[in-house]
């Protein structure tokens, strides 16, 4: 993939701006946009996250892409959407898209969810594909509004299931404490979490900043002890203006 490892570049689309978003006791959500500098191994990149809000749904859409010397060595981006609805259950996600062009097996992924059956069918390169699942399934986008709605209401200790394209990963999610963070957009006061898939050596820690309705402000993904990758927020506007 000339120089960047594809799973830290997925983990990072998994777990960072999706958690940027500001949730009432009402679990309502408050469209942001968010910007984060990222450094994997010895490249830079960008990422840009946005929520938006229609009248039933909401709609998330994530991308990540190179920048400086990067964008000089790898072309292409990562470009995710979800959209997925919030209601008595939770969050439940009804839409999700993912175009993977920096990739040397480049990726398209076009998938819908229905509940009703616990069935998730689309194309995957093309090609027509369809999972089943048993209770709550999350694709990468939404999975973290899962995990921020349950950090709002204290329900910090619990495990996902995670819908990864082509696979069920279960994620075990911990707590690890409280941190003083220095990032671009500021200093703050963070809430650590860390999740890992069962059966992966991957480890990815979020510093969430209560004050900021648990907006990550840090995400590091460590790989047998050895750092992957780190994102720090450099650019939070709530509620931006659409287009």
């Amino acid at each position: 993939m000339k120089g960047l490892e594809r799973g830290a570049i997925h983990a990072l689309v998994l777990v960072l701006g999706s958690l940027a978003a500001s949730i009432t006791a009402a679990a309502e959500l408050t469209p942001y946009l968010a910007e984060y500098d990222v450094k994997i191994r010895f490249l830079s990149g960008v990422l840009t996250t946005r929520l938006d809000r229609t009248e039933e749904n909401y709609v998330a859409v994530h991308k990540v892409e190179p920048k400086g010397i990067a964008a000089a060595l790898v072309k292409g981006a990562i470009e995710e959407t979800s959209v997925f609805q919030v209601g008595e259950e939770g969050v439940r996600p009804l839409e999700y898209r993912s175009s993977d062009t920096i990739s040397s097996d480049k990726t398209e992924a076009d998938f819908r969810f229905d509940w009703s059956t616990r069935s998730i069918s689309g194309e995957l390169d093309g090609k027509p594909a369809e999972m089943h699942f048993d209770g709550e399934a999350h694709d990468r986008i939404s999975i973290q509004y899962a995990m921020m709605h349950d950090m709002l209401t204290g329900e910090t200790g619990r495990t996902y299931v995670l819908f990864d394209i082509d696979e069920f990963k279960t994620l075990h999610i911990k707590n690890i404490g409280t941190q003083e963070i220095n990032v671009p957009a500021g200093r703050y006061t963070a809430v650590g979490i860390q999740h890992q898939a069962e059966g992966s050596s991957r480890i990815t820690t979020l510093w969430c900043v209560p004050e900021l309705d648990y907006l990550p402000v840090i995400i590091e993904q460590h790989r047998k002890g050895k750092l992957n990758l780190r994102a720090k927020l450099a650019h939070y506007e709530a509620a931006p203006i659409g287009d």
